[in-house]
C-alpha cells in the first residue's frame, strides 16, 4: 500500500515539475534525454517511498506499543552471528534479510546522488547518514511528538547499514559514463539543433500541462478565497467564478509571455522561436497566442463559446500540427511565421 502511495505522489510531483525539468534540460544539455527523465521520475518515487516506508501506516494512538532504542553498534554483528549459528540457510534468516533490506534501501540514494547530482562517496556518506538519522529520530520521537512515545525502534545498526547502502550506490553509479552524470552544462548545450516535429510536440505538451496547472492553481485559490474569506457557499458550489479566474488568469499570463518574448511557455522550455512575420510583431504575437492552447481555452471560456466549438477549435489545432512544416501548427499559420531554434542567429 505504501509503495502505491509513493508511486502516486512521485508521479504527481513529477507532473508538476515536468515543465521546469524540460527547460533546465534544454539549457544544460541542449535537449531532453528520455533516460534522464525516467531517472528523475524514479528518484522522485524513491524519495517518497523512503517517507512512506518510514511513516506509514500511521497506527491508532490507542493501539501503539511503546518501544525503546537499540544504541549498541555491535547489534549488527550479533544479528549476523545468530543467523550463521541458526539451522538452515543463513541467507533466509530474518536477521540477514533485515540487514540486506536496510542496505538496499539506501543504494538508490547514493546512485542518484552520483548520476543525477554528480556527487561522490563523501556526499553519499554524509547524506546517507543524515537522512537515516532523521528517519530514526522521527521514529524515536513518535513522529516528532504526534504520538506519546516511540512505536518503532531507534536502531544505531540501521544508521550503519543505511549509510553503507548509500556508499555502495555511489560506487555503482560509476558504471554510468561521466558525460551522462551530474548537473554540469554540456559543451554543445548552446548550439542550435534541428527543429523536429517531436520537439514541437514537446512544446505543446509543456504548454498544455503548464496551462492546466496554472489555471487549476488559480481556480483552487479562488475557491478557497470564496470559502474562507468571502464565505459565499453558493459561489463555491457554482464554480463559474473560479473557472473564469483560473482560465482567464492563466490565459493572461500566457498572453503576456508571448507579447513580451514572442514565445509561449512551451517554446521557451524547448528553445523554439517563431520568425518571419509579415505583419507587425504585436499582431503576429497576438495571433500566435490565439492559435495556441491558452488562447483557444481562454477565448472559448470567457467569450461564452460553447464547449463543442472550443473542442472543435482544439481539434483543428492538433490536426494542423501534423499537416504543417515542423509542426508549426495553427499558431504558425495565423501569424504567418515559421519555427526555428531559438539559439540560432536571427
Amino acid at each position: 500500500m505504501s509503495g502505491a502511495i509513493a508511486i502516486g505522489i512521485g508521479v504527481l510531483v513529477g507532473i508538476g515539475l515536468f515543465v521546469p525539468f524540460v527547460a533546465i534540460s534544454y539549457r544544460r544539455r541542449g535537449r531532453l534525454s528520455p533516460v534522464r527523465l525516467l531517472m528523475w521520475l524514479a528518484a522522485l518515487i524513491y524519495f517518497w517511498a523512503i517517507w512512506t516506508y518510514t511513516l506509514l501506516p500511521l497506527p491508532e494512538p490507542s493501539s501503539i506499543r511503546c518501544v525503546g532504542a537499540i544504541t549498541d553498534p555491535m547489534s549488527v554483528v550479533r544479528d549476523v552471528q545468530q543467523a550463521l549459528a541458526a539451522p538452515g540457510n543463513p541467507l533466509t534468516h530474518p536477521g540477514i534479510l533485515q540487514l540486506a533490506f536496510n542496505v538496499l534501501l539506501f543504494v538508490p540514494l547514493g546512485f542518484f546522488l552520483r548520476v543525477l547530482g554528480g556527487r561522490g562517496v563523501i556526499t553519499a556518506l554524509l547524506v546517507g547518514l543524515g537522512l537515516s538519522l532523521f528517519i530514526e529520530t522521527t521514529q524515536l520521537t513518535g513522529v516528532w511528538g504526534i504520538y506519546p512515545c516511540a512505536y518503532r525502534f531507534f536502531d544505531v545498526g540501521d544508521l550503519m547499514t543505511n549509510t553503507t547502502g548509500a556508499l555502495l550506490g555511489s560506487l555503482f553509479g560509476l558504471v554510468v559514463p561521466r558525460a551522462h552524470r551530474g548537473l554540469s552544462r554540456a559543451a554543445d548545450a548552446g548550439m542550435p539543433r534541428p527543429v523536429t516535429r517531436g520537439r514541437r510536440a514537446l512544446a505543446m505538451i509543456c504548454d498544455g500541462l503548464g496551462f492546466f496547472l496554472v489555471s487549476a492553481t488559480l481556480g483552487v485559490g479562488m475557491q478557497l478565497f470564496l470559502e474562507y474569506v468571502v464565505r459565499d457557499r453558493t459561489a463555491v458550489l457554482d464554480g463559474t467564478l473560479s473557472e473564469l479566474v483560473g482560465t482567464g488568469g492563466a490565459g493572461a499570463f500566457w498572453l503576456a509571455t508571448i507579447l513580451a518574448t514572442g514565445r509561449s511557455v512551451g517554446d521557451l522550455a524547448v528553445e523554439l522561436r517563431y520568425d518571419g512575420a509579415r505583419m507587425p510583431q504585436p499582431v503576429a504575437r497576438l495571433l500566435r497566442w490565439v492559435g495556441g492552447v491558452a488562447g483557444v481555452s481562454t477565448i472559448g471560456l470567457i467569450g461564452g463559446i460553447a464547449v463543442p466549438l472550443t473542442s472543435a477549435a482544439m481539434f483543428v489545432a492538433c490536426v494542423m500540427f501534423f499537416f504543417t512544416r515542423r509542426g508549426r501548427g495553427l499558431p504558425g499559420i495565423l501569424s504567418g511565421q515559421y519555427l526555428t531554434d531559438a539559439r540560432s542567429p536571427r
